[in-house]
């Protein structure tokens, strides 16, 4: 029997061996992806904060107009959007162990610095913004996260690793919106977490102290980044350069997996960021923070079903059949809203909602379990008869590729988290979700043509 490779990195590393694999390869990628899952978690909580935050500012002494406030919960997106266009080439070029601790480290600076910021009315918008544009280091994490977990695993087993990596870490987002307005309802830092403001609801004083919404994170940042540094591994085999990695930009396929990971991820990762807002605009007298949690927990919790389901039935499938559903939610979503600040129906919106946030989870998994596939089918195809050597070549260049376009779609499919917020701000619900639709009608005319119909181009 072999024995667990010694150190931090691993020079040996052949996960498509089943000896191999069922010896040595299984235990060591379980542990990468269990400490790497909690890193995650967190890091989405940081990066998804201003959800929360937002929605109290103005009642504690601020007076900041509707579009600010979604802009404060559109720049985090943003700002991971773009980061994760670099974070998504670290791993191979810095190693998993250390880009994961250093990654996590980074969380505590916009965490630290929002708490303080907060408990000053004379703060100006401006530091906001440049505190929320830091929120992005969380975003970031992402897509280097999902690129170092899919050098440790098998083809076959993919779907469900980056589904339970990125639909666990996904619940970062419903943990901070589940547990925000808990810990701002108590002094739990005592003396060192500052003193409490004061808002005032229906003639009533309350004490909250929304500084906590930042300082939380702190202790299990430090917790998780040490067991980073000395739990996690990094493989010698998925060095890389930036050089060798920026080949996929050549590649149709890299462009259109991001063209539809907008749909499924940046519509989860946007509407998380807008769901609170929108609630307290659209539905006056809702208290949006006893629901938004709800919405990204269902999404991240199905995500890993999505990747299941397309490892035993097959992404494109999956992926094609979802759009569908997700066309018909925004349409559900549509029907209850309020016309004109009149009518409404908050139960048939919160339940349309919630599947789409369904929707958005199985898409997620989908989508990320087509890309090893479509580019394991690609070089396949440029090696095929050229001998076990070729073959080898293959698969090694096929998880290079794999991890850079999974990092970087992840980057580009951020961007709608951004996009989502800001159009419900800036043109009003009604007119953001029309033009959703017409988006994902596009989602599904790529699937099909693509991957999903008879005679394909890369039926995956």
């Amino acid at each position: 029997m072999s024995k667990e490779p010694q150190g931090h990195v691993i020079t040996d590393w052949r996960p498509e061996d089943p000896r191999f694999w069922e010896t040595t390869g299984k235990r060591v990628a379980s542990r990468n992806l269990w400490i790497s899952i909690p890193n995650l978690l967190l890091a989405f909580s940081v990066w998804m904060v201003w959800s929360m935050v937002t929605v109290k500012l103005n009642d504690i002494g601020f007076n900041f107009t509707k579009d600010q406030l979604f802009m404060l919960t559109a720049l985090p997106p943003l700002a991971g959007a773009t980061l994760r266009i670099f974070y998504s080439f670290m791993v191979p070029i810095v190693g998993g162990r250390a880009w994961t601790t250093l990654t996590t480290a980074s969380l505590i600076i916009p965490a630290l610095w929002m708490g303080v910021a907060v408990q000053d009315p004379t703060t100006p918008y401006s530091t906001f913004v440049l505190i929320a544009l830091l929120c992005g280091f969380g975003g970031g994490n992402f897509s280097s996260s999902m690129a170092n977990i899919s050098f440790f695993y098998p083809k076959a087993q993919q779907g469900t690793a980056l589904g339970l990596n990125a639909g666990l870490g996904n619940l970062g987002v419903s943990v901070m919106q589940f547990l925000v307005p808990i810990v701002i309802t108590a002094g739990i830092f005592g003396a060192l977490g500052g003193e409490p403001q004061t808002i005032v609801k229906d003639g009533v004083e309350k004490k909250i102290w929304l500084q906590n919404a930042g300082f939380v994170w702190i202790p299990f940042l430090v917790v998780s980044l040490l067991a980073a540094w000395f739990g996690m591994n990094s493989l010698a085999t998925a060095k890389s350069s930036f050089k060798e990695q920026s080949v996929i930009f050549g590649y149709k396929h890299t462009w259109i997996m991001c063209w539809l990971y907008i749909g499924t991820f940046g519509s989860f990762i946007g509407y998380s960021a807008g769901f609170a807002m929108l609630m307290k605009t659209q539905f006056t007298g809702i208290d949006p923070m006893k629901y938004a949690f709800l919405g990204p927990l269902v999404g991240a919790l199905i995500r890993p079903v999505g990747g299941w389901l397309s490892d035993k039935i097959g992404g494109a499938q999956v992926t094609f059949w979802n759009f569908i559903v997700m066309i018909a939610a925004v349409m559900g979503v549509l029907y209850f809203l309020p016309q004109d600040g009149q009518g409404g129906n908050f139960n048939g919106f919160f339940a349309m909602f919630m599947v789409l946030f369904v929707t958005t989870g199985i898409g997620n998994g989908s989508t990320f379990r087509m890309i090893p596939v479509i580019f394991r089918a690609q070089n396949d195809r440029k090696f095929a008869g050229k001998g076990k050597q070729a073959e080898e070549e293959s698969i090694k260049l096929s998880q290079k590729e794999s991890a850079a376009v999974l990092g970087f779609s992840g980057a580009i499919g951020a961007y709608g988290g951004f996009f989502i917020p800001k159009s419900f701000g800036a043109f009003g619900a009604e007119a953001a979700l029309i033009s959703f639709i017409v988006f994902y009608v596009s989602c599904l005319a790529i699937t099909w043509w693509f991957y999903s119909r008879k005679g394909a181009e890369v039926p995956c």
